[in-house]
């Protein structure tokens, strides 16, 4: 039996369009992983997305991490919660087209439904913008976290394409 799944394309064209949020106390904080750690993005990712089925990079090398998150059109982003790592996100710039897409956002176990999904996205799209794109995008779907779409469109963004997908 197949299972429906309906997947979610949203954009934003500017900082100005983002509805803002309450700021967190400051024993939260953003921090760019610099220089690039492959292994923080691995634990994220299988952390994060195992609720999720991220199943894309399960079967990825070392090698092909360390690659990935080399490029220069990849940036990664933590939340900490003091020396906690609390979620992160990943963005990648599309230079052809001058777009970033935010490929990867989350939250590990312990810190969801504290509101701080609506916190990092909105720290992922004011990052965005610092490079002056077109346009930042992301896709999501009903896998994703019953709150992820709403918190999409309670930022600002808007869905410019939807799909209907069948998984085994």
């Amino acid at each position: 039996m197949k299972k429906e799944v309906n997947r979610y394309y949203l954009e934003i064209h500017s900082l100005k369009e983002i509805n803002k949020i309450k700021e967190l106390s400051s024993e939260f904080k953003i921090l760019k992983v610099d220089p690039p750690d492959f292994q923080l993005n691995k634990f994220f990712y299988k952390n994060i997305g195992k609720k999720y089925r991220w199943n894309d990079r399960l079967i990825w090398t070392d090698s092909e991490w360390i690659t990935y998150v080399k490029e220069k059109r990849v940036d990664t982003f933590i939340l900490k919660k003091e020396n906690d790592m609390a979620g992160y996100f990943e963005l990648i710039y599309h230079e052809g087209t001058n777009e970033i897409e935010i490929a990867y956002l989350g939250l590990l176990e312990e810190y969801l439904y504290k509101k701080l999904g609506s916190f990092l996205l909105h720290a992922a799209l004011k990052e965005s913008f610092l490079k002056k794109p077109k346009r930042v995008w992301v896709h999501t779907c009903s896998l994703d976290h019953k709150n992820a779409l709403n918190n999409y469109l309670s930022r600002g963004m808007k869905v410019f394409k939807e799909e209907t997908l069948y998984l085994n």
